[in-house]
Parts: C-alpha cells; sequence; structure tokens
C-alpha cells in the first residue's frame, strides 16, 4: 500500500486540489494539519512511513526505512527531554517562530542549543535542518508564538525506541540536561 505525503498547498495545489493558506493561529493550524498530543508534549502527525523496511544492524529489529511527521509547539509548550535510540532524527522549519532545539550526548555533558527556522543572515546560527544523532538527548521550545517543524527518522520511529528523560530513575539521568524541560 502506498502512502501519500501531505506537505502543504504548494504540493496540493499540483495536485489540482485547492486549499485555504496555512493557518497562523496555533489552535486552528492544530485542526488544519489533524494534530494529536505528543507524549514528549507539542502536537503532531505522521505523514508518512516507508513501505521499505529495514533491519537495523544492532538488534536485528526491523523498522520501516523512514518516517516523517508535522509537530508543532505552541507558546509555553516544550519538547520534554527524550531520545530515539538506534536513528537519526532530521528537523526541518516548516513556518513559524524559530525553534530552540537542544541535544545532549548520550552520557550526558554539555547541552548544545541549536536554532532551528528560516536562513537569516544576521543569524548564521539559525539553520532550516538540523540534526539529532541515534541516541542523543533532545528537547525543544518555541521561541515565539508557535513553531511548525518536520522530523524525519531513519530507521524510521517507532514507540519501542523512544524514551522520556524523566521515565529514568534520577542515578541513571544524564548530566547536563536542563530540569525545565524534563
Amino acid at each position: 500500500m502506498e502512502r501519500s505525503c501531505n506537505l502543504g498547498p504548494e504540493r496540493q495545489a499540483r495536485q489540482g486540489k485547492t486549499t485555504a493558506p496555512m493557518a497562523s493561529d496555533p489552535a486552528r493550524l492544530i485542526r488544519q494539519l489533524e494534530l494529536q498530543p505528543h507524549p514528549e508534549g507539542g502536537w503532531y502527525r505522521e505523514l508518512h512511513r516507508s513501505a521499505v523496511g529495514v533491519v537495523r544492524q544492532d538488534d536485528g529489529q526491523p523498522r520501516a526505512g523512514l518516517t516523517l511527521i508535522a509537530f508543532l509547539l505552541q507558546a509555553g509548550e516544550s519538547s520534554r527531554w527524550h531520545r530515539v535510540r538506534q536513528a537519526d532524527e532530521l528537523w526541518y522549519h516548516g513556518g513559524g517562530a524559530p525553534l530552540d532545539l537542544l541535544r545532549l550526548p548520550p552520557q550526558g555533558g554539555s547541552t548544545e542549543h541549536l536554532r532551528l527556522g528560516r536562513l537569516d543572515a544576521a543569524d548564521p546560527q539559525q539553520q532550516p535542518v538540523q540534526l539529532i544523532p541515534a541516541d542523543w538527548w533532545q528537547a525543544a521550545r518555541s521561541m515565539g508564538d508557535w513553531s511548525l517543524s518536520y522530523c524525519s527518522v531513519g530507521p524510521g520511529f517507532d514507540f519501542a525506541d523512544f524514551n522520556l528523560l524523566a521515565d529514568l530513575p534520577l542515578a541513571e539521568r544524564p548530566d547536563g540536561a536542563d530540569p525545565a524541560l524534563i
């Protein structure tokens, strides 16, 4: 079964469909994009799960080759510290305010702050695509009223590979994670 990937009005226009422009009100965006609450915080919807399967080398687990979600954070919401085991995650800016994307090595250490947003000559640190390597801890928060991003995971995302930092015993939590995002 082939699954389509609906990325927005431009693609729909090419397919002969018409839509209203993207809403600028986050509650309206949540309805328009049919987003649901995510366990880490924020709102999401899976847009694509590859029909091509892969088998992970380390543990032999089968996964989709690639998955893609739409993910929205409103002002005051956060994506709490979490990790995706054995899969890289790419974040793409989709609209709204830049996103403060934090990443922390698996063993802990210093938190890195990445800015996800449109290219901006005045802010060379802000990039439209950012990478979270496999097994790294990550968290995020909008730097404005709302931030829309798209996240692709390869091998594909499976909740069996997802861990919230808050679910670990205190003694097992890595040093360096901002406690406000746990």
